[in-house]
Order: C-alpha cells, then sequence, then structure tokens
C-alpha cells in the first residue's frame, strides 16, 4: 500500500524520542534525521523535504515545546500538522454551479486510469451529489475506451453519449452538450484521449476542447506508481491548461507516495480523489488531515464510516441488528454478513483505519481471509435452508452430508458450527443486558480460531497427567 514504509519509519522515528525523558537539540535532530531519510526514500522531492524538516525543527525546538509536560507529544502534532500542510491545508470540492450545465474534463496521460476514473467520479456525482450526469466518450483514438465507457456506464446506470470513432473529440463534445441541454442534465464530464507522453498535437485538442466546454473543473489522472513524474506531468498540464485538481489511482499498489507529497507543493495543484482499486466504487474524497493521520499510524475512521455507508447495504444492516437485539443469530446472518464485509474490500486495509488496531492490519493475509469466507460461504450453501435458520439440528449425519457438498472435512463444518453458537451466545447475552466476557470467549476458541485453542487445550491436559503419573 501506498505510504506503508513511510508510515513504519516515521513511527519508528517518532517511538524513539517518545521514550527520551527530555527533549533535546540533540535528540531531536536524530529524530529528524531518520525523518529525513524516510521522507527521501517514499521519493518526496529533496526541495520539499528540506523545507519539511526546518519547519518542524523550528516549532519543535521552540520554547513552548521545550517547556510542555510531554514535549514527544507536541512533536507528533508537529510532523502531523506539517505533513497536512505538504497535503493541502483544506478539502479541495469540485467546482460545480448550483444551478445550470457543469463540466468536467478528464485529462492525463494512457494507462493511468483515466476512463475509469471518469466512471468513479460520475458514480460520486449521481449518488453524493445528486447530479443527472452525462458521461461523454472524447477518446477516439482509442475504439476500446468508448466501449469501456459505455460498459461502466451502464454499471453504475449513467447515459453514455458516443458518436463513435470516425467522429472528432471536438465536434463529438459540442454535440454532446448540445445533447446534455436537450435532456435535462447538470452534470457533464467528458473522458478525453490520452498519449503516452505529453505533445503539442493532444494540448492543442485539449485547449480547443476547452474552449467549446468552458470546464468548471480540469482534472488531471496520475498514476501513484510514477513517483516523482506526478510532479513533472502535473506541471506541464497545469501550464497548458491551468487544471484545477487531480485525481491520483492506483494508491492500493506499492506505491511510495513521494509525488503524492510532493505536487501540492510544487503544483499548488491540489488532490481532489484517490482511487484504491478496481471497481466503480473504489473512490475516495481526498483529506488532507486523514491522510496525515493514516501515514503516522493514527487511523481514519471518519472514512471507514463513509466507505461502510456508501458501500454496505443499510437495510441489511438494520435486519441484522434487530435480530441481534432478539437474540437470533443463524448461518443465515453470517451469511449476510460475509457479503456485507466483502462490499469493504480488503480487510488489511480496514484494520489499518482503526485507530489502535491499523499496526494489525500488515499482520492480516487478505488471501487467506478470502479463502477462509470463501470455505465457510460454501458450508452454508451446501445446507438445506431449514438447516441454515436451525444450527441446532446439526447431527452427524447432515454434518457429514454437508461437508461432502461443500468439499471440506466435518472438522470444517463443526468449526462453522461453534462460531455461530459463540454468537448466538454473544446474542442472547445482549438481549438480557448483560456484558459478554470477550477474554473467556477467546480463551474458549474465539471466532475463528476454535481448532487452534482447543489443541492447546489439550497438550496442557496431557502434561499435567504425566505429572501426576
Amino acid at each position: 500500500m501506498a505510504f506503508e514504509s513511510l508510515s513504519e519509519r516515521l513511527n519508528k522515528a517518532i517511538k524513539n524520542i517518545s521514550g527520551q525523558g527530555k527533549l533535546t537539540e540533540k535528540n531531536m535532530n536524530d529524530m529528524l534525521r531518520e525523518v529525513r531519510m524516510s521522507l527521501l526514500e517514499a521519493d518526496v522531492n529533496y526541495g520539499v523535504v528540506k523545507d519539511f524538516i526546518e519547519r518542524v525543527k523550528e516549532k519543535a525546538l521552540g520554547q513552548e515545546v521545550l517547556d510542555s509536560l510531554n514535549p514527544s507529544q507536541m512533536v507528533v502534532k508537529i510532523v502531523h500538522d506539517e505533513l497536512q500542510e505538504l497535503l493541502g491545508q483544506s478539502d479541495a470540492k469540485l467546482h460545480l454551479k448550483p444551478n445550470g450545465l457543469s463540466t468536467i474534463m478528464m485529462v492525463g496521460l494512457q494507462g493511468t486510469g483515466k476512463t475509469t476514473a471518469s466512471a468513479k467520479i460520475a458514480r460520486f456525482a449521481k449518488q453524493k451529489l445528486k447530479k443527472r450526469v452525462l458521461l461523454v466518450a472524447c477518446d477516439v483514438v482509442r475504439p476500446a475506451a468508448i466501449e469501456q465507457l459505455q460498459t461502466l456506464g451502464k454499471q453504475i446506470d449513467v447515459e453514455v453519449f458516443s458518436l463513435g470513432a470516425q467522429t472528432s473529440a471536438i465536434e463529438t463534445a459540442r454535440k454532446a452538450l448540445q445533447y446534455a441541454n436537450e435532456h435535462q442534465k447538470d452534470l457533464v464530464i467528458f473522458d478525453t484521449a490520452g498519449r503516452l507522453h505529453i505533445d503539442e498535437e493532444l494540448m492543442d485538442e485539449f485547449k480547443e476542447m476547452k474552449e467549446i466546454v468552458h470546464p468548471d473543473d480540469i482534472l488531471l489522472t496520475v498514476d501513484a506508481m510514477t513517483g516523482q513524474d506526478i510532479v513533472t506531468v502535473a506541471k506541464e498540464f497545469n501550464e497548458q491548461l491551468q487544471i484545477t485538481g487531480l485525481v491520483v489511482t492506483k494508491m492500493d499498489g506499492d506505491a511510495r507516495g513521494g509525488g503524492l507529497l510532493s505536487v501540492r507543493t510544487i503544483t499548488d495543484v491540489p488532490v481532489m480523489f484517490v482511487s484504491n482499486g478496481e471497481k466503480v466504487e473504489d473512490l475516495e474524497e481526498f483529506h488532507p488531515d486523514r491522510m496525515a493521520d493514516r501515514i503516522l499510524g493514527m487511523g481514519d475512521i471518519l472514512t471507514l464510516v463513509e466507505q461502510a455507508q456508501d458501500k454496505m447495504d443499510m437495510e441489511i444492516q438494520k435486519k441484522a441488528v434487530e435480530r441481534m437485539q432478539e437474540g437470533i443469530f443463524t448461518f443465515n446472518d453470517l451469511l449476510d454478513q460475509y457479503k456485507q464485509v466483502k462490499k469493504m474490500g480488503s480487510m488489511q486495509n480496514v484494520m489499518k483505519m482503526i485507530p489502535g488496531l491499523n499496526k494489525l492490519g500488515a499482520q492480516i493475509d487478505d488471501e487467506q481471509v478470502d479463502a477462509g469466507v470463501k470455505k465457510n460461504e460454501a458450508i452454508i450453501h451446501s445446507m438445506t435452508p431449514y438447516e441454515r435458520e436451525h444450527p441446532n439440528c446439526l447431527k452427524a449425519s447432515r454434518k457429514s452430508r454437508i461437508a461432502k457438498g461443500a468439499g471440506v472435512k466435518v472438522m470444517d463444518v463443526n468449526r462453522l458450527i461453534s462460531q455461530v453458537e459463540q454468537m448466538q451466545t454473544l446474542t442472547k447475552m445482549m438481549k438480557s443486558g448483560k456484558m459478554p466476557d470477550f477474554g473467556a470467549m477467546q480463551r474458549g476458541g474465539g471466532a475463528f480460531g476454535a481448532s487452534k485453542h482447543a489443541g492447546s487445550k489439550k497438550k496442557k491436559k496431557s502434561k499435567s497427567k504425566k505429572k501426576k503419573k
């Protein structure tokens, strides 16, 4: 994940100074040296790093910090505030008109995910901003881009305007504006052509289109994996077109993130959105303060809540809560929860957003979690409707049949039954108003580790028997 290495090194540097009884210029310089190295290794621009370190040092060695009861916490706050300064002091928003037709031009180099980003922003505008959106296929250089946009448009239920690859991008844009006005659209998003590199022909086409559509926003898609090239590309596009914002794609890859930390300072172009997956729902509004929290390992609970509201089916969740309050939990409820959790995406990413649990995120193997969920789903799907709703009816013969149907061992079926029984115990305690003893449940097997704990108990018993002999 982007910033993972940077986050680890910054946390290590800050932890070292936290263990010091008093803040001195020496231990401060030691910490700043580590911070400098971590930023440079993350591919942050050298000039940006130099200014960042100087500002942190100046504030951290101020009298207010030195005299404070907990100087290390003050240093953390200073580093956080300076990171936010790099990323942008406030959230950048789309400049859409309150009334009438608004237009957005999507620009970028080939391969940066521009067409997918156009559809993601269309979905965002439709769902969050309640806009009547029209997507326009102006990438006539690559006919596959038109088909891709049409496919994505169907997925998000947004109309796509195209005159085919034979009609020029300029003519397509002109006719699309006319169509949008006639069909009461209030936002038009133009997916333009990309190139392998910036050239004069590309820029001339963009400038001509800009004169026709008068865009409220010109958004540049940049690939997080390209590091400092983000800054170079943003500078060139901004000089030619005066772009209003960036959409950073492939944030779910192993990008070091330095370009993202440098681009606002060098180009003064804000990041508006970050894309962290290939699905149309994998788009986040960019919040500088929350990103600074994530980099410093403080989690991001607000984004997690927003993603849950956006991706989860709230009616299913409401029904699940009502059933749990009545003391009911069955295999059908567990199946619903699996579906909901899968909508949230990577469990590793979810854990990293939760303060206090973010360090555990790196220990989670998403592939292993997915494999476990698929196995459990197969077991549940091998049950009859009656068995799913009445877990207590599962005796030996039924378990054997279910195991064969799912292609697993009876032991796997028993483990899943144990999980449901634990959840039933939990819901019954909640119904009676008692607080469940999570420690006892963990010692008794935990939700996903019953066999492991059971095995350790057997070993202890065998040892005690040997002692008695």
